[in-house]
């Protein structure tokens, strides 16, 4: 199943990860990139591909953005492992150091079920963002780390990187903040649980159905929960990668 997107749609951000060092003496190369991403904005993913396709190598970090968006393209069209080779591509091409290509890379590494691999390109993206991440662009990162400590049932580690997503944010994350509340009631801490939830659902003005969910199950104030109840707490994942612009 394809990752669903945040019902926040402020984090949905640019990503950008890769410098603009030597891009002005490749005109050229640029203007493809402009094109296709006039294709890929009227899903016209095939022909973005052909028109990202046509930046030649020798324009060195614009054919990495080329690489990495002919990827985001094919991760458009379900084309899922053919996205993670051009994400690779993206990475190598950029000597190792694209943290937007490794976080994509990471969700189409989820989706293929493939998680220690995710779990490593989402490392590897915090790990290789040397600044040129924002602190909320390495909070998207932290989340998915969590989402996967969570697929883990490492309720600890869960809880550390859904507060280090929270902290870096820098603003309302209540999808955060529920699978924080998740990762709390897993490990029995209820109490703490029901706040987040309620955290979630103010932030969010009452319209995040995930969380409402879950606070009203907190407050059955249940004295044991059974399996049935603590499998139905809702989680929720997050945003898909998004093209690049140049």
């Amino acid at each position: 199943m394809r990752a669903k997107r945040l019902l926040l749609t402020v984090l949905l951000l640019s990503l950008s990860g890769i410098t603009a060092t030597g891009q002005e003496s490749h005109p050229e190369a640029r203007e493809r990139i402009r094109q296709g991403n006039e294709m890929y904005a009227r899903a016209e993913y095939e022909a973005a591909i052909r028109e990202y396709r046509r930046v030649p190598e020798k324009a060195g970090e614009v054919y990495a953005q080329s690489l990495y968006n002919i990827g985001v393209c094919y991760y458009e069209l379900h084309r899922t492992e053919e996205a993670i080779k051009m994400y690779r591509s993206a990475v190598g091409a950029s000597r190792e150091r694209y943290p937007k290509a490794l976080y994509a890379l990471g969700v189409a590494l989820e989706d293929s079920r493939r998680w220690p691999e995710a779990k490593e390109a989402y490392r590897e993206a915090v790990i290789t963002s040397s600044g040129s991440y924002t602190e909320s662009q390495l909070a998207v990162a932290h989340y998915r780390l969590g989402l996967l400590a969570l697929r883990e049932d490492d309720y600890e580690g869960a809880d550390a990187l859904f507060r280090e997503a929270i902290a870096r944010s820098g603003q309302a994350f209540p999808a955060s903040h529920n699978n924080l509340g998740v990762a709390l009631a897993l490990a029995g801490r209820l109490e703490m649980a029901e706040q987040e939830f309620a955290v979630a659902l103010r932030q969010s003005r009452g319209a995040f159905g995930e969380a409402a969910h879950n606070l009203k199950l907190c407050r059955s104030r249940l004295t044991m929960w059974t399996k049935a109840q603590f499998a139905s707490l809702k989680v929720v994942e997050t945003i898909t990668p998004a093209i690049e612009a140049n």
